[in-house]
């Protein structure tokens, strides 16, 4: 059948089962949003107030449902404004189409007005791209772009359509959903050298990231821990995978991580690790980390083992398979030691509390944790709310942490959050930052005109926290521009968008603005005022290792 690019491109996203796009319009996809008018029935369109926000608000939606979101912008800047949000989906393995304009195949290379090399920029950034010129080639680039998203590791593709490929006719038949290409299945050789080196463990430790949490584990990882009395901990991305309240579960290890499970780590002769990929904020440095223990690495993706940490036994396949057949290979034990020892970490990590009768970050997140359900959605930014959003919040199903991990980026929670609202259909909390919530607060604009049910906690501390305290630990208290001395009043800016604003100085104040905040189904915003020198500890200095742990505020040479 015959129909111009732009149907094509619409027919197609439906035919792969998308039901929701989000995006911002523009001269050199106006096509696309003609058809995406004639067709708003069949997909759902979100205009963002920034392409950037769209481009969080598809990795959001991807993150709390599993499926490939999509993100669409026009050409030069539109496209420009994308990088951020794909980079971050490329570094959390996030699966995302990005679909952008450009002036018409005849004017490339000659300076157009809005012309840009968007696939030239986003190669570093993206698993694959593409430049479209044929409406004929369209349907197929889609169907293999979706495929590319979500096979084998996931992450995000580009597709760039001349405006001229949007007009011109081209063919399309309907096809089935396209699925992943099918996972390599590891050696046998390699199950049964991990099972050997796993069944004469004494302090096994099963250190799990961002592959499990994908592949919904929970059960698999849980069940032998028990089978081999072992203990879970986490990198940043596996939060969520496994439930905080499981009694085997440590928490996040590494540089901000629980004291019980980075010393669990460290302490460990076995670490199976699943899905993770030892990053530097996860080892500390590397030529100290887990000194007295053996790794066995399981990853579908062959270049992470032994790409940060050289490993015992390399396992390269498919995890769900590979961790089964290695379940099933080794005996059941028990190690009353390794046991009383990791109780004991635990009771010293609970002492660490500070018990106060201010509005601290943990007692806010213990109020949000009392006050949603095991389906709602936790968001963060990027700085210290987001660590103590890792260390206190309670994961107690799965995809229900929605953060960036490995680019870090600023920013990036409302727009995520949105998306990862309107994905799921759950209540969605968003804990923030003033530095972070300032950078891309415009997307208010957004949550109100969606009507998504998502709770802003803002942690207003008046700095850029993170920086701060590192440039009270290790640069002289020199607070050079984390001072932040502006004047926003985010109790009139949530009014002005058309959300409801509140303020909180205190724990039981907060308990009850939360809970009328999160009742109403609305967006709201509740502007928390908390200690500036409120720290974010453990926490490990730069270039040292578990044995170099800060508790305390105080510097480490």
């Amino acid at each position: 059948m015959k129909m111009t690019g732009a149907r094509i491109l619409v027919e197609t996203l439906i035919e792969q089962g998308v039901d929701t796009v989000f995006g911002y319009p523009g001269g050199q996809v106006l096509n696309i949003y003609d058809e995406l008018y004639q067709n708003s029935d069949r997909l759902r369109h979100v205009l963002a107030a920034h392409e950037q926000g769209a481009a969080h608000a598809a990795d959001g939606y991807s993150r709390a449902t599993g499926k490939v979101g999509v993100v669409i912008a026009t050409s030069g800047p539109g496209a420009t404004n994308l990088v951020t949000g794909i980079a971050t989906a490329m570094l959390d393995s996030v699966p995302m189409v990005a679909i952008t304009g450009n002036v018409p195949c005849d004017l490339i290379g000659r300076d157009s007005f809005q012309e840009i090399d968007i696939t030239g920029i986003t190669l570093p950034i993206t698993k694959h791209n593409y430049f479209v010129q044929s409406a004929d080639d369209l349907a197929g680039v889609i169907r293999e772009a979706f495929k590319i998203a979500k096979s084998g590791r996931p992450g995000p593709v580009l597709i760039d359509i001349p405006k001229d490929v949007q007009i011109s006719l081209g063919e399309y038949e309907k096809e089935p959903i396209v699925e992943p290409f099918p996972n390599k299945i590891a050696s046998q050789a390699d199950i049964d050298r991990a099972a050997e080196v796993l069944k004469n463990s004494n302090r096994p430790y099963i250190y799990i990231g961002g592959g499990v949490a994908g592949a919904g584990m929970a059960k698999n990882i849980c069940a032998l821990a028990d089978k081999i009395d072992a203990f879970i901990g986490c990198s940043f991305m596996g939060l969520s995978a496994v439930p905080t309240e499981n009694r085997r579960f440590l928490g996040m290890q590494g540089m901000h991580g629980h004291y019980a499970s980075s010393m669990a780590q460290d302490e460990a002769d076995v670490i199976l690790a699943v899905g993770v990929r030892f990053s530097d904020r996860a080892t500390g440095k590397k030529s100290r980390y887990a000194k007295n223990a053996k790794i066995i690495h399981l990853d579908l993706d062959f270049s992470e083992i032994n790409k940060n940490i050289s490993v015992e036994v390399g396992v390269c396949g498919d995890i769900v398979d590979s961790f089964k057949r290695l379940a099933d290979a080794v005996p059941s034990a028990v190690h009353p030691a390794w046991d009383a020892l990791v109780s004991a970490l635990r009771v010293k990590e609970n002492e660490s509390y500070i018990k106060t009768d201010k509005l601290t970050p943990k007692r806010a997140i213990d109020i949000i944790n009392a006050e949603t359900t095991p389906e709602t959605v936790i968001a963060t930014d990027v700085g210290q709310h987001q660590m103590w959003a890792a260390q206190y919040c309670d994961f107690r199903a799965p995809r229900k942490m929605v953060s960036s991990g490995g680019l870090g980026t600023m920013g990036f929670g409302l727009g995520a959050a949105i998306g990862a609202a309107i994905g799921s259909g759950c209540k969605t909390v968003l804990i923030t930052g003033d530095g972070s919530f300032g950078m891309n607060l415009n997307e208010l604009a957004t949550a109100v005109s969606t009507g998504v049910p998502v709770t802003i906690v803002i942690f207003n501390n008046g700095v850029l926290g993170m920086v701060r305290q590192w440039q009270t630990l290790f640069f002289d208290k020199h607070y050079s521009n984390t001072t932040l001395e502006r004047k926003t009043d985010f109790v009139k800016l949530a009014e002005a968008f058309g959300a409801k604003g509140y303020r909180a100085d205190a724990p039981e104040t907060f308990a009850e603005i939360f809970r009328k905040a999160y009742a109403s189904g609305e967006p709201c915003v509740i502007d928390c005022k908390i200690d500036p020198d409120e720290f974010v500890l453990p926490m490990l200095p730069p270039g040292g290792s578990i044995e170099d742990i800060i508790t305390e505020k105080e510097a480490k040479a």
